[in-house]
Parts: structure tokens; sequence; C-alpha cells
């Protein structure tokens, strides 16, 4: 929408340009001014946002290992833990570029994703690796699959089967639907049963939403 400002009750823009927020600065420039990423004040917000602010605060607890708090507590330890601080950092446009941003989605597609549906499951498997299949929740799930996007993960096969659980097992129904049957419906009552858990759906959404439209 081009006549947006149109809209306002006040003009807000500079103050959102302001130098001393550099996510809410290269957010305005990019979403609601629609600079490309090539533009010099583009980048250097982009830049900014890797040195000032939360951002690098986050970074500088972060294990060498890309966890942080403990490696098997990255979803259990709210909201201090490896898949809170991702979230974070999506959220805030870190450069998914950085060894340290990389090393952090390496760690949670290792640890946290079921090797055999795809879903993030809130806890690992010591005995086959990866998420264990019988905790995979589809928030959790749509969490790591925005994460991620933003993050530079697109096009990875992995998060490609994360998606696809999405598309086969979320529902978005609000109990109108009878309840389907076998795994995962049988298995996380508290986020499938007689109805969609909102949450779920909620994260869903924002992870589909994520992927661009080309």
């Amino acid at each position: 929408m081009s006549d947006w400002k149109s809209l306002l009750k006040a003009e807000s823009t500079d103050w959102l340009l302001e130098a001393g927020n550099a996510s809410v600065r290269y957010f305005a420039l990019t979403e609601l001014l629609e600079k490309p990423e090539t533009e010099p004040e583009v980048l250097d917000a982009k830049a900014q946002i890797m040195h000032t602010g939360v951002v690098p605060k986050i970074l500088s607890k972060q294990n060498e290992q890309g966890y942080w708090e403990t490696p098997d507590r990255f979803y259990t330890a709210k909201y201090k833990g490896t898949v809170w601080q991702l979230i974070i950092l999506a959220g805030l446009g870190t450069d998914g570029t950085d060894e340290r941003v990389k090393n952090a989605c390496e760690f949670i597609l290792d640890y946290s994703q079921d090797h055999e549906s795809g879903g993030f499951s809130v806890y690992h498997s010591a005995r086959t690796g990866g998420g264990r299949h019988g905790t995979v929740i589809p928030c959790l799930t749509g969490n790591m699959v925005f994460s991620l996007i933003k993050l530079g993960f697109l096009k990875d096969s992995r998060v490609e089967r994360a998606i696809n659980w999405i598309t086969k097992y979320q529902r978005f129904d609000d109990g109108e639907a009878p309840v389907p049957k076998g795994w995962p419906y049988d298995t996380m009552k508290s986020c499938f049963s007689k109805h969609t858990c909102h949450m779920g759906a909620a994260k869903a959404l924002k992870a589909l939403a994520a992927i661009p439209p080309e």
C-alpha cells in the first residue's frame, strides 16, 4: 500500500529511522520505505545491528559450540536457551552470514530436528541423534522454520523438510473436523487434541509467511 502515510494520525517515520535502534531503523528502511538491501543506508543499518544493542549482547553469551545455557536445555531453559535466542536474533534482523549465527543454526538443526519427520522436538535423542520423535511440537517447529528462514537457511534441505512437516501435520481447525489419528496426534495431546493449539497455528503461519513469494 503506497499511501499508508495518509492513514497516520502523526508522522512517525523520522522517529523509526533514528540511529538509536539499528533493527527498527533497518526494518523501517526495508519494509516501510521499501528500500533495497543494496542501498548504502540499509547496509549500514544491517551492519549496526551486529555491533549495537541487543544482538551483540546475546552473541557474547553464546558457547563456542553454538548453543546458549546447556546443550540439552535448548528449549526447556526458558527463555535463555538456544531456541529462544534464535527467535530473538531472527526477529531483530541479525546477519545470518555471521559464523556465530550459522553455528547456532547448525546446532539446533543437529540437536532438535527429528530425523524421521523433519519437525523440531523439545528434547534431544542421545540414542539416535537429532530430536526425539515423540516430542516434536508444532509451535517449536514453526518458530524454528521462521528463524532459520530469516537467518538464511531457506534453501537448506533440512528446513524444506520442516516446512513439509507443517504442511503435512499442522491443524488449523477449531474443532470442526474429526481429530486425526496416528502420529503426532496420538502422542502430543496438549498440542493435538479436540482442536488445534492456537500457538502452534500462529507460529506455523508465521513460518509460512516468512517464505518469499517468488
